[in-house]
Order: C-alpha cells, then structure tokens, then sequence
C-alpha cells in the first residue's frame, strides 16, 4: 500500500513540475517513501493589512473620491467591528439580481462553468511576500458574496517585468446569504502553496445580496519560510480538476490543430456510429470547454465534433482568465472560424495576452463577431482597438468596463463600428471628442454606459448628441456624470423618447426646482428604470409625476432625498404595479417605520432602506 501511495504521489509530482523544482520533488517524495512526515520549520508568523489597491472590476464610489471606494481597503479597519452603510469601505457597483434582469445586461454565454460565480473582484498588495496560513477579511454589511480568494506569484512592488506569473485558488466557495447584515470576521480555511505571495485577489458574487456588500480591510498572515509540507502535498490540489492545468487549452489545442486534417473513419466507433450528426452535436454543447478539450482526445470521432466550429459559435474565455495565453489563443484559432459572441473579460493581465496574439486571433475568427466583452482587459492598447475597428464589420455590442488603462486616443477607433448597438465605457478615459465621433457614425446605438468617465467636459453637448443622432436610444447610464444640467436632461428625454432606464446617480449639477425630473416622467412613458441616487432635490411633485406618467417602473432609486414624504411614496406604489425595487435609505422623511408600513401594504416591492449603527 505504501509503494502505490509513493508512486501516486511521485506521478502527481511529474504532473504538476511547475509547482517546485525537480530537486523539491524529489525531496517530497523520499518523505513520502520513507512514511515520515515534514516537519514545518519553526518561523514567526507575520500579519498584515492591505498596503495598496491594485486593481478592481467596480466601485460604487466616484475616482476623485474615497467615499465607498475600493482604495478604502488599503490599510486598517475605518469601521469594523461596527456594522451598517458607512461611507469608508469597499463597495461594488450592483447587488441581487436587479441588474441582471434590465434589458440593458447582455445575454448569458453559454457552456459557462457552473461553479464560476465570480462577478466583480478586487486585487490587493502587501509589502512582504510570505507562504499564507491565513486570509481575514472585515465584511461590515451583509457579509456572504466573497466566492473565491486567489494568490499570484508575482511581487507587485518589484521593479521588475512579470515572467511566468502563476495563480493559486486558496479557498473558494458558493456565494452565501448570512441570516443578519451585521459585521463579521471572515476567515475560510485556505490551501497551503509552494510560493510567497504578496498579492492577493477576492473574488464576489453580490446575487443573493439584500443590499450592498461593504469591505472594511483584509489580512494576510503568513510565514517568510517556505514549509516543507507543501513541497509534497501541493501537487495534490485540485487534482481531479481537468481544468486546473494551464497546459490544459494550449496542449490540447496543439493535439486539435495537428490532427485536424485527418481523415475521419466511422467503423468502429460502436453505438456513436449510429448517433445523427446533429444529436452527438447536441450532446457536446453542454460541456465546458475544458471538457471538450479533454473529450477530444479520445477518438477520431469524437475529436471531428470537438473540433466543429459550430461547438465554437459562442465562446466565454472569462472563467480561465488565470490561464488563457497567447498561445491558448493562437490553438482556439482555427475551431472559432464562425464565432459570434466572445468574452475575455478579466484575461491577459501582466503580460499573458499581447497585441500579437490577440491580433493574429481577431484577424482568424473577428469577421462574423457580433458580441465582444472585454472588461478589466489591461493588456489592450490602441493597436488592439484599431485591429478590432478592421477586422469586427458586423460587431454589435462592445464591453470596455473598467478598461481604465486604454489612452484616450485609442476610443476613435471605435467610431468606425457603425452597427453598434451596445457599448460599455464605464470607468475609462474616454475623452467628449470620441464620444461625438461615436454618436455620429453609430446612430443604432440602443445601451450606451458612460458611467464615471471623468474626462467628458459638457455632457449638455453630449447628451443633446445622443438626443439628435440617437433617437432609438434604450438604456443610458450617465452615474457620476459631474456637469449635467436640467438643459441637457431636457433635450435628452425629449429626443430619446423610447429610452426604458436612465441612471442619473450621484449627478450633482440636477436640480428639481427647474422642474427636469417632471419634464423627464412626462417623456418617457416606457421608463422601466430611474436611478436617482444622492440628489437631494428629489421631491414629492416628482414622484408624483413618475406615478401618474410612468406605470411600467418597475425599478427606482431615491436614495438620499429629503425632500420626499410617505404619502408621495404609497401613491406611487399604488400607481405602478410592476415595481419591484424601491431605495429610500438616507431619505429623512422615510423612517423605519414608514418602510414596514408599506412593506405590508405592498409586499412584491422591495423597499430598501440601510442602517448604521
């Protein structure tokens, strides 16, 4: 029994090389053979608090502020063990699954793994690399969306370029709903690994969320010294996991791209001989695509349907953007012939992705693309723009969320996609000059996101822009804007007629007593969605309004107002019966009392109200 355990362990070791040296495996192993266990050396545990932010997906803050932004996770607790909505911690852009539901959301990709939940991360460093023991982090409001907490090799703080740079899951889980919003202490048993790390990276999934989840700080502790139990038990992780490997695309893709030209010979293949074409093609659209790549190599048959482009016409690349490469790429190449839709969200961060084989893949598969998400894509610069303007003709929906590291010259470029339906600019440095290129020549635009771009001078001019060139206008997400006023909003609403959601958050320069909020209700009677979020002008004429002109509502955010009363509240709740999210925390005239009040009287609504304590 010994003897198999020793070989087991020594082929995991061949498997996973990359995770020591040769000279550390061999180490391990004779631990193994010799039946003693690694004694960990003794070594003073270190603890430390984030030092800096490094990168994040979404903030519910502004980028010229701290409140409720992501940099409110560098340093020590501002508001643990105290719990409620406070404006010095870490909040995401969305909760629950209001957004999900919007028509503005883009399609679900299909073969998405079912135990990938992330939805928005946060990347954090520390000033010294050590072996991990241990993760805490301080949740201060409604504690459970954390999925999944990962460790990089590579030191943030060093002067030196990224070379090989490896990501280990140190815990993940299911996103969870604690039973109260109160603060708490998180701290999951994590993996150990054979590699310092001063870099981790949370993982959220906010869907079963009441409200917004809050992050106050987060701990590493760790030793400097490497413990020798890991030389041999980390192999171990994951092991059963045919998608763990980072060879696992690459590899197999190369096995696709040599036997691809092979003739393919139906004896003797058994009952999948007498299968429809169609049926076994049926069959393989439900794997994952690690899957694929595994069920590829085990016939000629088998392998001519894996290597189908019709397998391909839908491509979701996000859940293994650890791994994905220029050369995981360079393999998919030649199976994505007819692909329509591709998400490399998150992918090709520190040199794994370059403008090379990003360009030789869009120049392969871009021609049929109608849907391209690549938010929190670092690695593209204007050349992978340019490429994407030449090569996409028919692209319809453009995601660049948070792609906040593109120049502001490279944004012209997507003037040129003329049939765009759908384009996401949130957080980036998109400049009024490209926005009016957009405006002019993509006049089917329906969802335009230009949420915290903060280097738009006028949005008056850009907002009138959008009313005379894009009339069929659906969705139009302006949060934080920082200079619109009742002269842009009224030309806005009055050319956009058909516009559903409208999210005016946090725009400071709106005022109700010029009577734009009335102005807008009258507009849009198809208004599904109003975001209104910290004007404090908002007032009970307004509502009023919205309750008499708007009846499909179905979702409106108040939060902050002083001005709104509980009358003006139960006459729109009586007045649109397909509302089902109503935010009036920090509203003063609203109380708790008032809250529960119409939570009885209308129980399909959620009525959200939040709470410091």
């Amino acid at each position: 029994m010994l003897t198999l355990l020793s070989m087991f362990y020594y082929i995991c070791l061949r498997r996973r090389s990359r995770s020591g040296t040769r000279g550390e495996a061999l180490t391990s192993r004779r631990a193994v053979e010799s039946g003693q266990r690694a004694v960990l050396p003794v070594s003073v545990e270190v603890k430390q608090y984030a030092k800096e932010v490094l990168d994040f997906s979404s903030h519910y803050g502004s980028e010229n502020s701290m409140s409720y932004t992501m940099w409110n996770l560098a340093g020590v607790p501002n508001v643990y063990p105290s719990s409620g909505d406070f404006t010095q911690t870490a909040v995401f852009r969305a909760y629950g699954t209001w957004w999900e539901q919007c028509a503005s959301a883009p399609l679900p990709f299909r073969r998405t793994p079912k135990d990938f939940y992330s939805q928005d991360y946060v990347e954090l460093g520390f000033e010294e690399p050590v072996y991990p023991t241990a993760v805490e982090v301080f949740e201060t409001y409604y504690p459970g969306a954390i999925v999944q907490i990962m460790a990089c090799s590579h030191n943030p703080l060093s002067q030196n370029p990224p070379t090989d740079v490896r990501w280990e899951v140190l815990w993940s889980g299911e996103p969870t709903k604690a039973l109260t919003p109160q603060a708490r202490q998180f701290s999951p048993k994590i993996k150990h690994i054979n590699f310092p790390t001063n870099l981790l990276r949370l993982e959220v999934n906010s869907s079963l969320q009441d409200y917004f989840t809050e992050l106050d700080a987060v701990i590493l502790r760790g030793v400097k010294e490497r413990p020798m139990l890991a030389l041999y038990k980390m192999p171990l992780i994951d092991i059963s996991d045919p998608s763990d490997s980072e060879e696992e695309l690459s590899e197999i893709g190369g096995s696709f791209r040599q036997e691809g030209d092979s003739k393919h010979h139906r004896a003797g293949n058994g009952y999948f001989d007498k299968l429809p074409y169609e049926l076994i093609q049926l069959i393989l659209s439900h794997l994952t695509l690690p899957d694929l790549c595994c069920l590829a190599q085990t016939c000629k048959l088998l392998h001519q349907h894996c290597c189908d482009p019709l397998q391909y016409t839908q491509l979701s690349l996000q859940p293994y953007w650890a791994r994905l490469s220029d050369a995981s790429l360079g393999h998919l190449q030649s199976r994505c012939t007819l692909l329509q839709r591709l998400n490399l969200s998150w992918t090709g961060n520190r040199g794994a992705l370059t403008l090379t084989g990003f360009s030789s893949f869009m120049r392969a598969c871009g021609s049929s693309l109608v849907c391209l998400e690549m938010s929190c894509c670092h690695f593209l610069n204007e050349g992978c723009l340019e490429v994407i303007s030449q090569t996409c003709p028919t692209l319809k929906e453009l995601n660049l969320s948070s792609c906040d590291r593109l120049p502001s010259q490279a944004f012209t470029h997507i003037s040129k996609l003329t049939l765009l339906r759908r384009l996401v600019l949130y957080r980036t440095k998109i400049e009024q000059t490209a926005v009016l290129s957009i405006l002019t020549f993509c006049t089917e635009m329906r969802h335009l996101n230009l949420g915290s771009c903060l280097r738009i001078d006028d949005y008056d001019v850009v907002s009138s822009m959008i009313a005379a060139r894009c009339r069929s206008m659906r969705s139009l997400d302006l949060w934080r804007c920082r200079n619109l006023t009742d002269r842009g909003l009224t030309e806005l609403v009055s050319g956009c007629r058909m516009l559903e959601e409208l999210d005016l958050g946090w725009c400071p320069t709106l005022q109700s007593s010029t009577g734009c909020f009335q102005q807008l209700a009258r507009c849009l009677p198809r208004l599904r969605k109003l975001i209104l979020t910290a004007n404090r002008t908002v007032s009970d004429s307004d509502i009023e309004e919205l309750a008499s002109c708007c009846p499909s509502l179905q979702h409106l955010d108040i939060l902050g107002t002083r001005l709104v009363s509980a009358a003006s509240l139960k006459k729109l709740l009586q007045s649109c019966p397909r509302l089902v999210l109503l935010d009036v925390s920090f509203c003063s005239q609203i109380d708790t009392r008032v809250v529960q009040e119409l939570s009885s009287l209308f129980p399909k609504v959620a009525i959200k109200k939040s709470f410091t304590q």
